[in-house]
């Protein structure tokens, strides 16, 4: 997701810093700072801690991006706040926050695994053809949601964003996965 928004925002992901790849720019005249960490996904908040600490980002001006497989595959949901979940990026992203959980999340779903498949097998396999596609529908919306965002304020993009989310959430539901 950083990748479409960076990409659909002419921001270069030129410059290392706090082990993430990030880049700073304008969208509209909303400065922004973007960073993918290059820890495992596990060890998030070994970027994110440094990176809001660095920057002196107030925790309720950070929004983290991160995968969900409580949400159908392609579904995006907004949330102003929140615990981790059992997500372990999202858990140390909390704790490299000092335990503040006051920030912003753009859920990606990701779906549960087939069956009795094993979760981490799960997480590590390529997306098949229809995941794929509802993915690379999802970033494109993602893009969107995060415009809205920096326009509109958290609050109005939530109550947008995420009403024309429950209603894909139900499409997917009558759709093979």
């Amino acid at each position: 997701m950083i990748d479409a928004f960076s990409e659909s925002q002419g921001i270069s992901m030129d410059t290392v810093h706090c082990k993430a790849l990030s880049g700073q720019g304008f969208v509209e005249d909303a400065p922004v700072i973007l960073a993918k960490p290059q820890t495992y996904m596990n060890l998030s908040g070994e970027s994110a801690g440094p990176l809001a600490a660095y920057y002196k980002l107030p925790h309720n001006r950070v929004l983290v991006l991160h995968d969900d497989m409580d949400l159908p595959c392609g579904v995006l949901r907004l949330q102003p706040k929140g615990g981790h979940g059992s997500h372990k990026g999202l858990k140390s992203v909390i704790y490299h926050f000092r335990g503040n959980m006051e920030f912003a999340r753009l859920r990606i779903g990701i779906g549960k695994p087939p069956g009795q498949m094993d979760p981490k097998a799960f997480l590590l396999q390529k997306f098949n053809a229809t995941a794929r596609e509802r993915i690379d529908t999802a970033l494109k919306e993602g893009v969107g949601a995060l415009k809205l965002v920096l326009s509109k304020g958290l609050s109005e993009s939530m109550r947008r964003f995420n009403q024309e989310q429950k209603y894909k959430h139900i499409r997917l539901q009558t759709l093979p996965a």
